[in-house]
């Protein structure tokens, strides 16, 4: 009867309920598939990608915490894809993976690049496993600026800076380095780079001895790499997930989880540079 009367009207209602069942199937689906991790109890190889500069740890702080206290997830992956960063973040990651490996094992997988903090970070895994290509190594710190003094002159700009201590403007673009503030700056450096050596002979089980020639700032081929025992085996992604697995004692080949990034509302795993 009510058909009848109003086709129109009926027609708009069931037009509606349709799109508004389907706009609810494809939410229900894309939450459950692909912003959240899937509802399985059975063991996983948890998978975490750090790549491009590494500037800060919070994310990846977060994530190694989620696996580490998943009792699903028996083994974690760090695939890096990284040329290096900031110092203190890479130093972050670094103490959140050895803190892990007592607890969970973890195996770095190095992709195109993983070189100077992407290196760092590798390190302090249970095991490395590298492409023969991958460019690695590079361990080593820098720091540097521009001398911008003939520009100023040319273009008639004088600075005048007012500070409170002799070395409080160290570093300045603006005049010429002093020996004092030079020798400041080197001794730094040194530092950061005696702490880098000293993480990777930590995490690779080496002596700092065997480590320092190493550590030039060079970079090394996933292959040199190898000999020089800076990996332990060469192979891509899928070699290192199953190492993993087989380090957390899954049969057969492991199911693999990916941390999450933060999305929305919800949140489930969601200078000087080395």
């Amino acid at each position: 009867m009510f058909a009848r009367r109003h086709p129109f009207l009926f027609f708009l209602l069931a037009f509606t309920a349709l799109v508004g069942g389907t706009l609810v199937s494809l939410s229900l689906i894309f939450i459950l598939g692909f912003g959240l991790p899937r509802l399985d109890l059975g063991p996983k190889v948890g998978v975490i990608e750090i790549s491009g500069a590494i500037t800060e740890a919070e994310d990846t702080l977060a994530r190694l915490k989620a696996f580490r206290e998943d009792d699903t997830v028996r083994a974690i992956v760090i695939r890096i894809n990284s040329p290096g960063g900031a110092v203190s973040p890479s130093q972050e990651i670094y103490s959140e993976i050895r803190k892990t490996i007592p607890t969970k094992k973890v195996i770095a997988s190095m992709g195109s690049v993983a070189a100077s903090g992407g290196y760092y970070l590798a390190a302090a895994a249970n095991g490395i496993v590298a492409n023969p290509g991958t460019i690695t190594g590079s361990i080593g710190v820098i720091m540097g600026y521009t001398d911008l003094q003939e520009v100023f002159r040319k273009i008639g700009l004088t600075p005048v800076v007012i500070k409170s201590g002799a070395f409080k403007d160290m570093g300045s673009p603006l005049r010429e380095m002093t020996p004092e503030e030079r020798a400041i700056l080197q001794g730094f450096v040194d530092q950061i780079h005696g702490q880098f050596v000293q993480a990777v002979a930590e995490g690779r089980n080496m002596d700092s001895a065997a480590v320092a020639p190493l550590a030039d700032g060079r970079i090394y081929s996933g292959q040199e790499a190898l000999e020089l025992g800076l990996v332990d085996r060469l192979g891509n992604l899928s070699d290192a997930i199953a190492w993993a697995g087989s380090l957390g004692g899954i049969e057969g080949e492991p199911e693999v989880i990916y941390a999450r990034e933060k999305t929305g509302a919800f949140l489930k795993l969601s200078l000087i540079h080395i």
